[in-house]
């Protein structure tokens, strides 16, 4: 049985990523009034697209890093931009396909970390190098970390570092507030990734 605490949360997670996922793969989305708004799936040139000089971005593992960035992050032959602390400031503007991949990464790490091994790292982490691969991801970890969430019971929402991801706070914070934060992550990035479709949209115009 969900914890009573937990419900409200998992419908805002549900909704949100519902939300995202048919922002970027259509073929419709409902526009919040029960209309319905035709959507075509993400392409590799908006998935990729820079609109601005600097951006960080996902780039072939061979190309080595972006402007700014020291390191791609991830496996496999693509990575994404980044740098160790303290990062640049100010921050670069990241692309769609950047957003996206943090996304994917903190919802599949912190499953692993909650109902997983506890041992998965960004290192470990595969960086999707085209649109279809990264939804799908995406979804995948999405469903990953919402699984994960149906095992937990009230005395695991109390528990400092029950979620015993590496990167954040988690260690510190019990897992309830962690649950919290991930919903914002969600809802704040999935806002930036539909408003960069968006943008693109209109440059072409």
């Amino acid at each position: 049985m969900i914890p009573s605490r937990l419900s409200p949360l998992l419908q805002q997670f549900d909704f949100a990523r519902r939300r995202l996922t048919e922002r970027m793969a259509g073929p419709a989305l409902d526009s919040g009034d029960g209309t319905e708004i035709r959507v075509g799936p993400l392409t590799d040139e908006e998935y990729f697209w820079e609109p601005v000089p600097g951006c960080w971005s996902v780039r072939r593992r061979a190309d080595g890093p972006g402007p700014r960035a020291s390191l791609l992050a991830g496996s496999g032959d693509w990575g994404r931009d980044a740098a160790p602390y303290p990062h640049p400031w100010p921050p670069p503007f990241t692309t769609l396909a950047w957003r996206l991949s943090h996304l994917d990464e903190m919802l599949a790490l912190r499953a692993d970390h909650t109902a997983g091994t506890h041992t998965l790292t960004r290192d470990d982490h595969a960086v999707s190098g085209n649109a279809a691969d990264a939804v799908a991801a995406f979804d995948a970890a999405a469903g990953a970390w919402r699984e994960a969430l149906l095992g937990v019971d009230d005395t695991a929402l109390d528990t400092i570092g029950y979620c015993t991801y590496p990167h954040g706070s988690d260690p510190e914070e019990p897992l309830l507030d962690i649950v919290w934060w991930v919903n914002q992550e969600l809802l704040h990035h999935g806002a930036e990734i539909a408003l960069l479709r968006d943008l693109y949209r209109a440059r072409r115009r």
